[in-house]
C-alpha cells in the first residue's frame, strides 16, 4: 500500500473527489483517505507518480509520505 501526505483536504467533498479520481483509474483501486492525518492509502496497480498526477489534477498538494 502507497501513502501519500496531500494537503488542502478538509471535508467529505474531499475525500469523495479523492477516491473517484483515483478508481477512475483503477477501478479495483482500494482508497482511504484520512482527514485529520492528511493521508491517502492507495492499494493499487498504479504508480507513486500516477497517484501524485491525479490528485494534483483535483487541485491537492501531495507527495509520498516517508
Amino acid at each position: 500500500m502507497q501513502v501519500f501526505k496531500v494537503q488542502g483536504m478538509s471535508c467529505a467533498y474531499c475525500v469523495r473527489a479523492i477516491t473517484q479520481a483515483l478508481q477512475a483509474l483503477d477501478g479495483s483501486a482500494r482508497v482511504e483517505v484520512d482527514l485529520a492525518s492528511a493521508e491517502v492509502r492507495v492499494d493499487s496497480g498504479l504508480s507513486a507518480e500516477q497517484v501524485l498526477a491525479a490528485l494534483r489534477e483535483e487541485g491537492y498538494e501531495a507527495c509520498r509520505a516517508a
